[in-house]
């Protein structure tokens, strides 16, 4: 296929100063539109430009999972936290409550539901009865590719500032937000980190760039003559633009690239493993010297283990059966690393108190405080799964040491 190539030489403002670009591919016009997630100004662009410009199609920075929970008010009441749990999805869920808590600490400051410029444009696709193009990466790829991408001894440190910045009540002036304009709100929710990781970046940015510009092609082939409104955050414009300019690769090859998981290092899969044979041949050794000896590893490891997976759900503050649970669950499950502590003290918890409609609810309202993801049964759940699983952790290494101290 003849390729024609064609853009302006950089962003130009439109009436009410959001950066504009026209990019011309394979004989279909994009009108792309850089917008902040959280802006006022952003979505009072999008509603004017898509209500009267002369557009065959409209394309949005969404996936089909952020368009659901975009247009469906109550998709926080289909949430099943105990097939969440059991498909080991629950760590993925946490981040997605956290940077929508993210948006919405900001957004609850200005009157504006997080997502309104993209709200806006799926709106006025659906009134003018034009085909509404969902180009970004699935979000649960990006962040499993985020994470993928970090070196392992960094990612306790990306999850505690995540944490920590999702209950911040620090106030942000309305100049802070439009500066938004300038990045892209998963960036902006990572800004610290992705400052001083590159590989998070690219995962964050450069690939979703590479990516909506392989579905604006995909979405649009054959369309000569077809004008598109592309909305997506201002940060995304240069990189998108360049490739949609300049790309030669396949559409779906690209997307399919994109959309796989890198290789995972065998090693690290391979510690709790080595873990679980370290400790049953200190077990072993302790019963060939004496059977006291073997009784008092096990009773070192069951208490420290379980001990400290206790201590986690009741830090949750877990149904006193579920902290039960993570004292006999803890000392097996990290002999057996096809499942964690956390899976199943989880799992107790939603069964002893499963959550509310009213609760689920409530959730975008909870999750921008650090006392309500302690109080509403739903985000409890994810935190007892979260502090047990990490008490077990320590509980491991620490009980591992002491066995073998006392075997020495």
């Amino acid at each position: 296929m003849s390729q024609e190539i064609q853009a302006e030489t950089g962003p130009e403002p439109v009436e009410n100063e959001q950066p504009i670009r026209h990019v011309v591919r394979d004989g279909v016009d994009y009108t792309i539109i850089g917008t902040a997630h959280v802006s006022r100004a952003s979505a009072e662009a999008v509603k004017d430009l898509a209500g009267t410009g002369d557009f065959d199609a409209i394309a949005v920075e969404l996936c089909q999972a952020r368009y659901d929970a975009l247009t469906a008010e109550r998709k926080w009441t289909d949430l099943d936290l105990y097939k969440i749990i059991r498909q080991g999805k629950a760590g993925l869920v946490m981040a997605n409550l956290a940077l929508s808590a993210y948006q919405r600490r900001i957004a609850e400051q200005f009157g504006i539901e997080p997502g309104a410029e993209m709200r806006a444009a799926a709106v006025a696709a659906t009134e003018r009865n034009l085909p509404l193009q969902l180009v970004d990466r699935d979000l649960a790829t990006t962040l499993r590719r985020s994470y993928a991408s970090v070196p392992w001894y960094k990612r306790l440190y990306l999850m505690t500032g995540m944490a920590l910045g999702m209950i911040s009540s620090e106030e942000i002036d309305e100049e802070s937000i439009e500066k938004l304009k300038e990045g892209d709100i998963l960036e902006s929710t990572f800004t610290e980190f992705a400052e001083q990781s590159p590989e998070l970046f690219e995962a964050l940015i450069t690939e979703r760039d590479r990516y909506m510009a392989a579905r604006l092609r995909q979405e649009n082939d054959g369309a000569c003559g077809r004008k598109v409104l592309l909305v997506i955050g201002a940060g995304h414009m240069e990189g998108l633009s360049g490739h949609l300019e300049n790309s030669t690769e396949a559409p779906a090859d690209e997307c399919a690239k994109l959309e796989q998981m890198p290789a995972r290092a065998k090693w690290p899969r391979a510690i709790p493993w080595a873990i679980m044979v370290l400790i049953l041949t200190g077990f072993y050794i302790g019963f060939s010297r004496s059977p006291e000896l073997g009784w008092q590893l096990v009773f070192i490891w069951v208490a420290i283990n379980g001990g400290l997976a206790a201590l986690g759900a009741l830090i949750a503050r877990a149904h006193p059966l579920t902290v039960l649970s993570a004292v006999i669950a803890a000392p097996l499950t990290s002999l057996n690393p096809t499942i964690a502590a956390g899976m199943v003290t989880g799992l107790v918890e939603s069964w002893l108190r499963k959550p509310r409609v009213s609760d689920l609810e409530n959730l975008r309202f909870d999750i921008t405080t650090l006392k309500g993801w302690f109080r509403n049964p739903a985000t409890r759940v994810l935190l007892v799964f979260f502090f047990s699983n990490l008490g077990s952790a320590i509980g491991t290494w620490v009980a591992g040491f002491k066995i073998f101290g006392a075997l020495s």
